[in-house]
């Protein structure tokens, strides 16, 4: 009997410890292949190509960038470059202005000697002729008053004394 109260009792225990949270049985080496299958077939179907994408969208933004970087020094460049062309021609722009302002000065200043020395010659021509005007107009009073101091000694004294 006591054989039999022993097998009783270790009868529930079996059981409950098949039942348990950790049978070692042939369900774990096979759930353990599964999980193995199922990540490497993850592996090949999902994660490479998606590793592939992203390492090419990697790519594609790091090419970018060195080109956009490229393209601003460049662009850079070129605005330097523009801003220094444009200095100079500004510069020799001032240049030519500042020269021809020099020249029209110097055009101006010769044409108003001209126009003076002409001025000049004018007004002694004007002088001259006046001058020689007035001797006419002082000549033509002489014989005029001559003419008339003759008629007035004539009348004055009668014509035959006068001669």
């Amino acid at each position: 009997m006591i054989h039999w109260t022993i097998f009783l009792v270790t009868e529930p225990l079996e059981e409950a410890v098949e039942g348990g949270l950790f049978d070692i049985n042939a369900t774990l080496p096979l759930m353990a292949i599964q999980f193995v299958l199922l990540v490497a077939l993850l592996n090949m179907v999902f994660y490479k190509p998606l590793t592939k994408a992203i390492e090419d969208r990697a790519e594609y933004v790091r090419k970018n960038l060195a080109d956009a970087r490229e393209k601003k020094e460049k662009s850079e460049n070129l605005a330097k470059q523009y801003e220094q062309e444009l200095f100079d021609v500004r510069r020799k722009s001032q240049e030519i202005i500042g020269t021809a302002q020099a020249e029209a000065q110097k055009i101006i200043s010769s044409q108003m000697q001209e126009a003076q020395q002409e001025v000049a010659k004018q007004r002694q021509e004007a002088a001259a002729q006046i001058e020689n005007e007035k001797a006419n107009a002082l000549q033509s009073l002489e014989q005029e008053v001559d003419t008339l101091s003759s008629q007035i000694v004539t009348k004055l004294l009668g014509p035959e004394l006068v001669k």
